[in-house]
């Protein structure tokens, strides 16, 4: 599975530190030291895409940390493509991965389910699956947002499925 992802890939999400707390949404009292290490985890991999010049999205989440969203980007071509991406923890999270999705690239390709979930069932849940319970938001972005941007967009592109914002 892990075959699938260029060097650069491997190595990054080799340096984002892996969480430790088994707790989910659910898990009130735990749910907070979790997601202490989620932002941890998150830090440190955005000084890792910003120490080696490959920044890609921005994120937030509300309050309470179940509902994340933000933009990531990119580069094609030398023309940037940017897009809203958000995703919800589910609630048997962290045994079960968050559902990345990009809600205007909902029905532009086949790599999609409905309402703009990106599809990444054959490479990335058996990984995550595997890591529980310490893979985290991090790694759902390095592994698979990530990828499949660097597979689809230029796709899109080339088919006029999509256009740089201008």
């Amino acid at each position: 599975m892990a075959d699938s992802w260029d060097a650069g890939t491997k190595q990054t999400v080799q340096k984002i530190p892996l969480l430790t707390v088994r707790a989910g949404p659910r898990d009130k009292e735990e749910w907070g030291k979790r997601l202490k290490e989620e932002l941890q985890a998150l830090i440190k991999y955005i000084q890792l895409n910003k120490a080696s010049d490959s920044d890609w999205f921005t994120i937030t989440s509300n309050k309470e940390g179940t509902h994340w969203s933000g933009k990531c980007w990119y580069v094609h071509e030398l023309q940037k493509y940017t897009f809203d991406f958000q995703f919800d923890v589910p609630a048997t999270y962290p045994a079960v991965a968050p559902e990345i999705e990009i809600p205007e690239l909902d029905g532009k390709t086949a790599k999609m389910y409905r309402g703009g979930k990106i599809c990444l069932t054959v490479h990335f849940k058996p990984l995550w699956a595997k890591n529980s319970p310490h893979f985290g938001i991090a790694h759902a972005l390095c592994l698979g947002l990530a990828p499949w941007m660097a597979a689809e967009i230029p796709h899109l592109v080339g088919t006029g499925v999509v256009q740089p914002k201008t």
